[in-house]
């Protein structure tokens, strides 16, 4: 299964950018996209961030493609605040919305109104990742941010039970703080140790941390 999820994670780019170029072309298309704005929604209830992390096309762009010439700056403060993040999913959902709501009846039109979403925050998130960290978009994605919140939501309903976590093996941790500073979200990974895993819901779940332990005192559990 490792060796499944490594393998898309590494290729799955390239079907965004089938995508943004048959969308151009056949714009009905374009609403295929449906089902990957709602694949980390669905995947968050049992898994957190999973998704994100490993399946999702665009973070697979940013970490095969876009950290190879990203500047690595830190994420700007702001975006990982709460009411940035709400603020930012409220605008891009209303005006995508809209957009649907005047479409409506036209599936040519529908199609090229998801195509053009896909466009636009797919040239943001290069501009982002390039500029700043290559994960920067993942911090402000609505869909991510929807994520964040049934993960939160599934993880209070189930008494925290079923849910899939960063864990730490505390006896192995050396408090070195590798995992920490590996995080492409800029997660206090450390700082979970105590609690024994890592409960931000904004974690990936993309093993970056994992990777990084010379302790090999993390797992996905």
């Amino acid at each position: 299964m490792a060796k499944i999820k490594k393998f898309v994670h590494e290729w799955v780019w390239l079907l965004l950018v089938a995508f943004c170029i048959t969308g151009l072309v056949y714009p009905a298309i374009g609403i295929v996209a449906l089902a990957c704005m709602l694949a980390p929604v669905i995947v968050a209830a049992g898994r957190g961030r999973m998704w994100c992390g490993n399946f999702c096309p665009r973070g697979s762009l940013n970490d095969n493609l876009l950290s190879k010439i990203s500047w690595k700056k830190e994420i700007p403060y702001t975006f990982k605040k709460r009411w940035f993040k709400i603020s930012f999913l409220t605008f891009l959902m209303g005006a995508f919305t809209l957009q649907l709501v005047l479409a409506w009846g036209s599936w040519v039109v529908t199609g090229l109104v998801f195509v053009r979403m896909v466009l636009l925050t797919t040239a943001l998130a290069v501009v982002l990742g390039v500029v700043f960290n290559s994960r920067t978009w993942c911090v402000i994605c609505p869909m991510g941010t929807i994520a964040h919140y049934v993960t939160r939501l599934a993880a209070q309903a189930a008494g925290g039970s079923g849910i899939k976590y960063v864990t730490f093996e505390q006896e192995k941790c050396v408090d070195c703080n590798s995992c920490s500073r590996a995080c492409p979200l800029e997660i206090d990974v450390l700082s979970y140790k105590k609690l024994g895993k890592v409960s931000n819901a904004d974690c990936l779940k993309c093993e970056t941390c994992i990777a990084h332990c010379p302790k090999k005192s993390l797992y996905i559990a």
